[in-house]
């Protein structure tokens, strides 16, 4: 028996691949949000991080 044929006996399993696509979406563009609002002296000591331990 297929994995499919388990899924179509539960009431309402249709509601979680949209609740997936919701939350994917927000936590996507809560990132991008992040990304944009980050100052560039942050992302510069960001980018530098890993080569404090040479110095």
């Amino acid at each position: 028996m297929k994995f499919i044929n388990y899924l179509e006996k539960i009431s309402g399993v249709s509601i979680y691949p949209i609740i997936s696509l919701v939350l994917f979406s927000a936590l996507f563009i809560a990132v991008f949000i992040y990304a944009m609002k980050t100052s560039n002296e942050s992302i510069s000591e960001m980018e530098n991080l890993p080569f404090d331990e040479l110095k």
